[in-house]
């Protein structure tokens, strides 16, 4: 994957019609990890990458990036 991921934001999904977001940009995340750990570093999940960096602030993502780390992420990856 790039370094540089020039972002965009997500487009609409039918799964979170409310102007809250933050299950929206939690499942963005977990898809991409998702993506990534059945295809490897491949150009197909760049765009969920592009998805959730659009949509979740940096504090969250590296909070869970640290959680991912230590084992202790909430949530399916």
């Amino acid at each position: 994957m790039a370094d540089e991921i020039e972002l965009k934001t997500a487009p609409a999904d039918f799964r979170f019609p409310t102007t809250n977001q933050t299950r929206h940009c939690f499942t963005r995340y977990i898809e991409f990890h998702g993506c990534l750990a059945a295809k490897g570093e491949s150009n197909e999940c760049e765009r969920f990458a592009k998805y959730y960096l659009s949509l979740c602030p940096g504090e969250w993502v590296e909070r869970w990036s640290e959680q991912r780390e230590n084992g202790t992420f909430p949530g399916p990856l």
